[in-house]
């Protein structure tokens, strides 16, 4: 867990629920009142945000006393217990909404990603996550990737190029887009792996004629020509399959040899897991 983004995440979060107070707690409930809630499974999956979860409850009150009982990465199945909660009644109402709301959606990310790492037993094929994430929120979103068994691709902008077809196109071309790379490295001083998109075999012979990548996308490639794709380059670059993937069909990609298969699926449009936090 990376403290320093997890604590800025937290305090924005609690800053846009809470503005200028509670105001339900506080007109209901004495202060002083002390109280006991349960986070209960709803649903079937993997648990993820556990870690994140103590995090919150103790930037909103360090008095709290959390017995967790599941960890992350555990399964988990309607009717589980996945911690206990005690303490000041109003700071755990003020943690739940967004305890619950991390949890649910990180869940639900490690439960996609790990059915689909289900699929690909098998085979060397590793899944990745893409940049299709909820901005604000790709930080948990990749940790729930990896909780689930997934890869995490780059981060950002920032920690690889990837160079894809509108930086081919506005480039040049592909010659110059991997030239201009390169020399943007050497210029720098950067230690940044360069991956490029092809879209067709053509593409791909110009890449493997030119060099100076570390890996190649191969998008919206159907099966039959990404098995071709992939012999042709003949383990002398890293392969990534992308584009109209999803897990019914996860396994027939895996299948013609690629390294990768990148999926948006596993974060821009997954089911929250049904988690609920009861008094008690």
């Amino acid at each position: 867990m990376d403290k320093k983004l997890t604590d800025l995440f937290i305090k924005n979060a609690i800053a846009e629920d809470v503005g200028d107070g509670d105001h339900t707690s506080l007109s209901t409930i004495p202060q002083g009142t002390q109280g006991k809630a349960k986070l209960i499974v709803k649903e079937e999956g993997i648990l993820a945000g556990i870690e994140l979860a103590l995090e919150i409850f103790n930037q909103i009150d360090n008095t709290l006393k959390v017995e967790v009982k599941l960890h992350d990465g555990e399964k988990i199945k309607p009717g589980d217990i996945a911690f206990t909660v005690s303490g000041s009644t109003h700071s755990i109402l003020l943690a739940e909404r967004l305890v619950l709301n991390c949890m649910q959606r990180m869940s639900g990310i490690a439960t996609q990603t790990n059915r689909i790492v289900k699929r690909l037993e098998g085979y060397k094929t590793k899944v990745l996550d893409t940049r299709k994430t909820t901005p604000g929120l790709r930080y948990l979103e990749k940790w729930a990737v990896r909780i689930g068994g997934g890869v995490n691709h780059r981060i950002g902008l920032y920690d690889m190029i990837l160079i894809k077809d509108n930086h081919v196109d506005y480039a040049g071309g592909i010659k110059n887009a991997i030239t201009q790379a390169n020399d943007y490295l050497k210029t720098t001083g950067k230690k940044l792996q360069i991956e490029i998109e092809v879209r067709n075999l053509d593409e791909l012979q110009q890449v493997l004629d030119i060099g100076g990548v570390d890996r190649i996308m191969l998008d919206n490639f159907e099966p039959a020509l990404l098995k071709q794709a992939v012999a042709i380059i003949d383990g002398k670059f890293l392969t990534e399959a992308s584009g109209g993937i999803v897990e019914e069909n996860v396994a027939d990609y895996a299948a013609c040899g690629v390294d990768y298969i990148s999926m948006g699926a596993l974060t821009h449009s997954v089911k929250s897991l049904d988690l609920s936090l009861k008094a008690f």
